[in-house]
């Protein structure tokens, strides 16, 4: 029989998060990416493209790191992987804010793609809110896979090399927000670092 933990979706009883910490390294990553993310947008403002550049590519890594140290240190946390969630929607947002300001002319031609990855994260969040009342912030592999490519489309097209890798980091932001919608709809509690919705099918499966 479920506790009422487990039925109001409380993810201490679903998930063996260590840290009940706020002060940690791995949270102070996530401020750091979190209050860097609006330094770039009047850098963007100023055209200082080089600067954007180097420091989004900072704060990017400190995505990778914070994930890393929370597993290495024990510091994982409900509030840290939801604090990393915000982080990355804020880092996202002055990308894209930076990337329509210094190339509006070249991403014209891409507006399907960013139209895509907008509605697909904003029916992503909005499922999540709807469902559980809390923001989404399951940081599958595919959402890995997709602020790789990111940087590396994001690099392209400052250094004016190509814009394909771009597109096809916009392909994987969609893939990951449409994975995202399905592993909504697949838990029937709120969870977090979720590896990819075949575990969330067999956790599911298994339950």
């Amino acid at each position: 029989m479920k506790t009422n933990k487990q039925q109001t979706g409380d993810t201490a009883e679903v998930q063996p998060y260590i840290s009940n910490r706020l002060l940690t390294i791995p949270n102070l990553l996530c401020v750091l990416r979190l209050l860097g993310s609006f330094v770039l947008i009047p850098i963007a403002w100023r055209n200082q493209n080089e600067v954007f550049l180097w420091l989004f590519l900072f704060l990017a890594m400190t995505d990778w790191l914070d994930g890393k140290l929370a597993i290495l240190l024990n510091q994982r946390s409900v509030f840290g992987a939801r604090l990393d969630s915000w982080a990355d929607a804020a880092l996202y947002a002055a990308l894209l804010f930076g990337l329509v300001t210094m190339y509006g002319e070249t991403l014209k031609q891409e507006l399907v793609w960013i139209i895509a990855a907008l509605a697909t994260y904003l029916i992503s969040t909005t499922a999540g809110f709807w469902k559980y009342r809390r923001w989404p912030s399951y940081h599958t592999r595919a959402a890995k896979t997709a602020w790789l490519l990111t940087a590396t489309g994001v690099i392209s097209l400052f250094i004016d090399w190509s814009i394909w890798p771009l597109r096809i980091a916009g392909g994987a932001v969609i893939i990951t927000n449409l994975e995202a919608i399905l592993i909504t709809i697949i838990s029937p509690t709120w969870r977090v670092d979720v590896t990819s919705v075949y575990h969330a099918w067999r956790d599911r499966s298994g339950s």
